[in-house]
């Protein structure tokens, strides 16, 4: 159930109290359709900064910090159908009934099963470097290494430098990127494991692909080494309603943060046509 937003102390951005969690967000506002941002793993809301920047005088742009990043912690161990429930929720909140959304790798796994769970309330999918099924077994032992060296005392070091170029792969963002990490990790717990167990641990909806009635758009970088471009390639193929493959060439896992021209247009002409 929702309740009223307040202002989190020392935040400027309003709190949803929704399914037990205080999701912090942000809303552009007006009476415009509305465009929900889901961001990826170790990442927050801005991550969208420029897409909300070049589509905000068009679209009421919302985006949030999902459990157990940014300014929204973690309790509990919870599962990327309940990240579902809470995009869903954020809108009840809102009062939208219906909203595209725009989900980044971790964003795109929730914004699938909302739009499973609740294809009522969805208008549209747009997947950044993002798939359907899961990791290989020896890429989630790889994955559980990092996580175990993150939540440790040590310095990020070449771990925070490897996690970076994987996601974004820009010097001058991966050195923002790595100091908001390590500011972030000597700040006070957000409930980074439990989110790290939902990463690794979360189930296989690839052969629930054809349910999907609403237009999916995926955008993807030739160069992302997390989720290579050939997963989008088959997600297309399997959606019913499959609008297109925008490679962005030369960009790693998020292309919204380093290629943002090619990937706003993409969004701007997707959204456009809905």
């Amino acid at each position: 159930m929702a309740h009223d937003s307040e202002m989190k102390a020392g935040s400027a951005m309003p709190v949803a109290e929704i399914n037990g969690q205080q999701i912090n967000y942000e809303d552009s506002g007006g009476d415009l359709p509305v465009v929900l941002f889901s961001h990826g793993f170790l990442m927050d809301h801005t991550m969208f900064d420029a897409q909300v920047e070049a589509l905000s005088g068009s679209y009421r742009c919302v985006r949030w910090d999902e459990r157990g990043f940014g300014d929204t912690p973690a309790t509990e161990h919870f599962s990327y159908w309940d990240s579902a429930d809470d995009a869903i929720a954020l809108l009840d909140h809102l009062g939208v009934d219906t909203a595209a959304l725009v989900g980044m790798s971790q964003g795109g796994f929730l914004s699938l099963r909302a739009a499973l769970a609740h294809p009522d309330r969805v208008a549209g999918l747009v997947l950044i470097d993002s798939e359907a099924g899961v990791d290989l077994p020896e890429t989630l032992e790889g994955y559980r290494g990092m996580v175990r060296h993150w939540l440790s005392d040590e310095p990020l070091g070449d771990v925070g430098e490897f996690v970076a170029g994987l996601i974004i792969n820009d010097p001058e963002l991966n050195q923002t990127w790595i100091a908001k990490w390590e500011a972030r990790r000597s700040a006070s717990e957000t409930g980074m494991e439990f989110a790290a167990e939902t990463l690794l641990s979360r189930d296989d909806i690839t052969d629930r692909l054809g349910e999907l009635q609403m237009p999916v758009l995926s955008v993807h970088g030739t160069d992302d080494g997390s989720i290579t471009i050939d997963k989008a390639e088959a997600l297309q193929e399997a959606v019913p309603n499959g609008y297109g493959l925008i490679a962005i060439e030369g960009a790693a896992h998020a292309p919204n943060m380093t290629h943002p021209q090619p990937v706003n247009e993409a969004i701007a002409a997707f959204l456009g046509s809905i």
